[in-house]
């Protein structure tokens, strides 16, 4: 079992990893300052999320006790400003990369809860603490990409009723 679990643990951190490398490489070719805050924020969010997995996998390993969750999620809600929405615009890079970025976070609720699923006691706790955080990613992404659905659809003037 603790075999199983370090194998998912690597997982994890390579998924994590690659979401990092994903909104990192966002934010360092966004123009938008404030796309580069919400990429950079996001890419933060992930490498916190590495470092709680390492530890659990080293308290695994004998190395220490199971690890305290340091922290809540970033309140990512304030990041949906009006400079964001003028700066993105709906078929832009950005944009694409938000509906790039909710596949990555699904796939990642998806991971977290079904390791939820299986596991027991602080484990449990621990993949179905990062299953929420990942979904709150989520709902930020998802309310980012209606705003820049609805806002198309007024620039196009796309109102058929």
């Amino acid at each position: 079992m603790k075999r199983d679990l370090i194998e998912v643990l690597r997982e994890a951190i390579l998924f994590e990893r690659r979401g990092k490398e994903f909104y990192s490489q966002v934010a360092r070719q966004t123009p938008s300052p404030a796309a580069r805050e919400v990429f950079s924020l996001m890419a933060g969010e992930e490498e916190r999320h590495i470092q709680a997995l390492v530890k659990l996998g080293q308290g695994l390993e004998g190395e220490g006790g199971f690890p305290e969750r340091e922290g809540e999620p970033a309140k990512l809600d304030s990041l949906l400003t009006e400079q964001l929405r003028r700066e993105i615009q709906a078929a832009s890079y950005e944009a694409a990369a938000i509906y790039a970025a909710m596949g990555l976070e699904e796939k990642a609720i998806a991971f977290y809860s079904q390791q939820a699923q299986e596991s027991e006691g602080e484990v449990k706790e621990l993949f179905q603490w990062l299953a929420d955080w990942e979904r709150g990613h989520l709902e930020l992404l998802m309310a980012l990409d209606e705003d820049l659905r609805r806002q198309a659809w007024a620039d196009s003037h796309f109102w058929p009723f």
